[in-house]
């Protein structure tokens, strides 16, 4: 028996994940569209999320990030 399997990878249009505070409130911190990358991003996504969450500020520039560009 063969089978075949094809999933789909989150990622959004212009293949840069989505890091950031929701533009609803702040309790809501977006990390996701990684893609194929997701573990290689992982550790540098987890210091934009604690930074988020923390009210640090980021470390690195969230502003390719920020889901407000799909506007």
């Amino acid at each position: 028996m063969v089978s075949e399997w094809m999933g789909f990878r989150p990622s959004t249009p212009d293949s840069l994940p989505v890091i950031g505070a929701s533009p609803q409130g702040n309790e809501v911190v977006h990390a996701f569209g990684h893609g194929h990358l997701g573990l290689t991003l992982s550790a540098i996504t987890a210091l934009m999320v604690a930074d988020a969450v923390a009210g640090r500020p980021p470390r690195f520039d969230p502003g390719p990030f920020s889901i407000g560009r799909f506007r």
